[in-house]
């Protein structure tokens, strides 16, 4: 008679998920920081939760956790808001600046909450810039995945031909960093200046005036204009337009308290396709937009 086969072992039970969520998503959904930054806050020991200082961002806590920075109570988290801004040129796009330049939060009025910018627009650079006060929607917003398209008025000095727009749309290497083709439209010429249309999804550091300067042409102006379905509209200069709760609903999938019900959906980039017979070329001088 075989002998009888010894039981398995009992399979140990999965740790349960601890409830809550981990601490630098709740600073950053607090409009406290970034989470990267949050979880910075916390290495150097400027976060305590429930009395004791914490120095790990592997923590996970709920609402009845008492959270402190900088020895200031945190509050909940307020439904999640969007802002245009048009910054106007000579600002900084930081919370501080080592130089003591002005910077884009302290020209912002002073009812408005603590809030941060979704990108950003560098130091020479005008138009739309997106403020939100809730940091999980920021990082949302910022990321390649969706795809979202910003267009810019630009303003290069002197003429620019065919040939240069055409290594823009084709994509251009500029000291070993690859730039995405740019939908690039001539609007007219104006002086001795021309005035174009670009629009481009990636919005790497400086994109636009280092591309145009490998095609030998100076930027001047630099206007944002819109940001995915966003647009700058009829702002002025330092104004700030708070997008309504409904609008975020729709585009953004935004419920009552800031979360999100859907995902954003990436713009599809759509590919060019060959011009039809007798179309009218990118050069032919367009009506702009006021500047």
């Amino acid at each position: 008679m075989p002998p009888k086969s010894t039981p398995a072992a009992p399979v140990a039970a999965e740790k349960a998920t601890p409830a809550g969520e981990r601490i630098a998503k709740v600073l950053s959904r607090a409009g406290i920081a970034s989470r990267r930054e949050a979880e910075r806050l916390i290495e150097i020991g400027e976060v305590a939760v429930n009395g004791k200082v914490i120095t790990s961002p592997a923590l996970n806590v709920t609402g009845s956790d008492k959270i402190t920075v900088g020895g200031k109570p945190v509050a909940a988290a307020e439904p999640a808001r969007l802002w245009l801004y048009y910054k106007p040129e000579g600002l900084v796009t930081s919370e501080s600046d080592e130089k003591g330049r002005q910077t884009v939060f302290e020209t912002l009025p002073e009812d408005m909450p603590r809030v941060m910018s979704v990108g950003r627009l560098d130091l020479n650079s005008e138009g739309l810039l997106l403020l939100t006060n809730d940091g999980e929607l920021k990082r949302k917003l910022e990321l390649p995945s969706t795809g979202w398209l910003r267009r810019y008025r630009v303003r290069v000095y002197g003429p620019i031909g065919d040939a240069a727009l055409d290594k823009l749309r084709s994509g251009i290497e500029v000291d070993g960093v690859r730039y995405q083709p740019m939908q690039v439209t001539f609007d007219r010429e104006q002086g001795s200046n021309t005035w174009l249309t670009i629009s481009l999804r990636e919005g790497k550091n400086r994109e636009i005036r280092r591309a145009m300067e490998a095609v030998g042409a100076v930027v001047t102006r630099l206007i944002r204009v819109s940001y995915g379905p966003f647009q700058l509209g009829k702002l002025k200069a330092g104004e700030v337009e708070e997008i309504k709760r409904r609008v975020l609903r729709e585009q953004l999938g935004l419920d009552g308290s800031g979360e999100q019900t859907a995902r954003l959906k990436p713009q599809r980039q759509r590919k060019p396709g060959p011009k039809p017979t007798g179309a009218k070329s990118d050069r032919k001088p367009q009506r702009p937009p006021r500047d």
